[in-house]
């Protein structure tokens, strides 16, 4: 007997998609229905695709079909089912199910049910979605479908062993309407522009939306900028001597674009120089002095700059709704923190920037990550390794242009100035919970949620204290029609690196298995599956929905949210993919997430989204933009075999510019930062323009930028067809 999955094209799919909420915050339904929690229904059988032919283009395959999964994400712990350290001698969650070792989790139970499937978990844990690829390659008789990086599954795919999903689009309308909707999704994923081919399903960690944030301990910038009269302590230190020079501008007005106090509206603040003068000019001029001095000097500076704008609220000019800060008035505030760690910390220091792990490289990266937001420069933050389209609609590699290493240059000179951690200079192993707990560290760029959940948690800090994101940075950046004074974040979600492959060996001639196959892909982009595949079942949800991005989205049952924090500590990430099995792959709504978030964690994020939504925050589109400076980069590129093995080859450049973790993985930018052009370790990088002709000519960056820009010139063709 045959069982038809016809699964209906929703064109809402890609509003849903959309992950981080625009707007100060979510509306939160008080009265609600179980059906409600569940925005659209399971497939239906004999439904037409809508605006589709009047016979379905339905996957038909039969009832109970056995798919082998060789999927998860990363380790043993995070896959389909529970191993045996997750599930120890039987876990109970709280939908009240007894978990064992070996038993699928929650989600894919739920999976087989909606789909009439059966799961045979396969997946080993290799560690990364490579070695798991690599562990089944010459063995993919074995399994169906299977883990693997973008690169691997497009090699194998073009090699014949990966089946080409985009074959059978017309029989996925939720998967085609997704890609219909974002064409640079559509190029991330396309592994071959003279056939249009497709040999993996994309996973999202939210989707159009920021990702990493400045991060501040708010409460010490009230202390030090806001109130009456002069700011007075009992002790405080001396600054250090000035070696950071102004950034912006030193005479002159300019304008930026706030978001007003209230977030009903936009409104533009002078940054007047002439009156104010630049404050970084106006501390060096008065050399070292004591921390005292310095905030007074900040305080004078923010009310005469800003004409008053902040009132007696000072602090808000970092972290209000309507801040407008800038690199220089940061710097200006971190020589204010650390030369008053009496009054902010009680003890004799405190460090200024830091990264979450200081002494992981995969951490480290964060440090010139958010040097590129200060500096306005791009390819810092990029979706694929350091490049980003220009203006001229090509690509650039950041490596390769000096205006990279004059925003490290800056950076090593708040080093010299003991801005930024001395653990991170002397790559000590200290870590965000430390920093807070003990009240050593001001400020960090990196994830919301995961960061902020510290606010909640016993023993970090006492009533007062708090930590959360404050607005990006009003920087001078360049997009081709000009200088612009503006907010950019290049840190936008858009595909990731890893995806799942149907193997073609595995599934062979087995109609119903391919068929399944593809219906589990289509399915997982449905609202419903959507939802399913960030919340996990029912079970897991409330009877309540709240408006997230315009959609009604569920939210969470208060044993689930109680089982978050007793079993992961507050991490949705980590509790979603130890025990309820979502977030392994496909799209995730951050919806879940914001409500895991933290009350001042959703504070911080609720201001940059609703300047995001206000337009204050310009950001990469995923979609081929009429300026193409504006245009995210595609997270993958169509390059061939014989192209991925000369990229192979160009191993210093690789290894020099890593952004993993491990003791052996070196990053050249992090060592500038931290060392200056000495920490290269390279004779011939002794300034910008010879650190970005060393890396074009020695490491053969050129040959790189070359390759990557025939494959992107592929994409470009490729669009015009579709």
């Amino acid at each position: 007997m045959k069982h038809l999955k016809s699964l209906v094209a929703l064109l809402l799919v890609a509003a849903m998609s959309a992950s981080l909420l625009v707007g100060c915050g979510p509306s939160i339904s008080v009265e609600g229905s179980g059906a409600a929690s569940t925005p659209a229904s399971a497939p239906a059988a004999s439904t037409p695709a809508e605006g589709g032919d009047a016979e379905p283009a339905g996957l038909t395959y039969a009832d109970g079909t056995v798919l082998r999964m060789a999927t998860g994400y990363n380790n043993p712990n995070t896959g389909i089912s529970f191993d045996a350290e997750t599930a120890g001698s039987g876990i109970t969650l709280a939908d009240g199910v007894t978990y064992n070792t070996g038993d699928l989790k929650p989600t894919w139970v739920e999976v087989e049910n909606v789909l009439n499937v059966k799961f045979e978990d396969k997946f080993t844990g290799q560690g990364g979605a490579s070695k798991e690829f690599n562990y089944w390659k010459e063995q993919l008789d074995q399994v169906d479908m299977v883990s693997g990086t973008a690169t691997l599954l497009n090699e194998n795919g073009v090699a014949g062993t990966i089946v080409n999903i985009a074959d059978y689009l017309d029989m996925m309308p939720n998967f085609k309407a997704y890609l219909d909707a974002n064409p640079i999704v559509r190029l991330s994923i396309t592994g071959d522009t003279a056939t249009g081919a497709i040999y993996f399903s994309p996973y999202f960690d939210g989707v159009a939306d920021i990702e990493r944030m400045p991060l501040m301990r708010t409460d010490w910038v009230k202390k030090l900028l806001d109130g009456e009269g002069e700011f007075t302590a009992d002790a405080s230190n001396k600054t250090a001597e000035p070696v950071y020079e102004p950034y912006m501008p030193t005479t002159g007005k300019i304008e930026v674009e706030v978001v007003k106090a209230d977030g009903s509206g936009v409104e533009n603040v002078t940054k007047d120089y002439d009156t104010a003068g630049n404050i970084i000019d106006k501390m060096n001029a008065a050399g070292s002095m004591s921390g005292v001095d310095a905030v007074n000097m900040l305080r004078t500076y923010i009310d005469e700059a800003y004409g008053g704008y902040y009132g007696t609220d000072r602090a808000d000019l970092f972290i209000g709704q309507n801040a407008a800060w800038d690199a220089d008035e940061l710097v200006a505030l971190l020589r204010c923190v650390v030369a008053n760690p009496q009054t902010l910390n009680g003890t004799d220091s405190v460090q200024g920037l830091f990264s979450r792990e200081d002494a992981n490289n995969q951490r480290r990266v964060d440090m010139f990550r958010f040097a590129g937001h200060l500096f306005g420069v791009r390819g810092l933050e990029s979706r694929q390794d350091y490049l980003y389209v220009g203006s001229d609609n090509k690509l650039h590699d950041a490596r390769q242009e000096p205006a990279t290493y004059e925003a490290l240059e800056r950076m090593n000179d708040m080093v010299k100035e003991g801005l930024i951690s001395e653990a991170f200079v002397g790559k000590q192993d200290v870590k965000t919970k430390q920093y807070l707990q003990e009240d050593l560290g001001f400020m960090h760029y990196d994830y919301n949620q995961t960061q902020t959940i510290y606010n909640e948690q016993d023993g970090i800090f006492d009533e007062g204290e708090e930590y959360m994101a404050v607005m990006v940075p009003v920087a001078r950046w360049d997009d081709g029609t000009g200088e612009q004074i503006m907010r950019f974040t290049e840190s936008w979600r858009s595909v990731k690196t890893d995806g799942w492959g149907i193997s073609k060996p595995g599934v062979g001639d087995d109609q119903d298995k391919l068929y399944a196959a593809l219906a589990l892909i289509d399915y997982a982009y449905s609202p419903e599956g959507q939802i399913l595949m960030s919340y996990g079942p029912e079970a897991f949800r409330s009877d309540k929905t709240f408006t997230f991005n315009g959609q009604e989205m569920p939210e969470i049952a208060d044993a689930t949210r109680a089982e978050l924090w007793d079993k992961a500590g507050g991490n949705y990430t980590n509790y979603a993919r130890f025990y309820l099995g979502s977030t392994l792959s496909f799209l995730k709504s951050q919806a879940f997430e914001y409500q895991c978030t933290t009350e001042k964690g959703r504070l911080g994020a609720g201001y940059i989204s609703t300047a995001i939504g206000l337009g204050t925050i310009h950001h990469p589109e995923l979609a081929v933009a009429d300026n193409g400076w504006y245009t995210s980069v595609p997270t993958t590129l169509p390059t061939t075999k014989v192209d991925n093995e000369d990229l192979a080859a160009l191993t210093e450049l690789t290894t020099n510019f890593s952004s993993s973790s491990g003791d052996d993985q070196i990053n050249i930018l992090c060592d500038i930062i931290a060392n200056g052009y000495a920490g290269a370790g390279i004779a011939e990088i002794t300034d910008a323009q010879s650190a970005a002709d060393y890396v074009a000519n020695t490491w053969q960056g050129t040959k790189y930028l070359d390759i990557k820009e025939m494959a992107w010139e592929d994409d470009l063709d490729y669009y015009g067809t579709l």
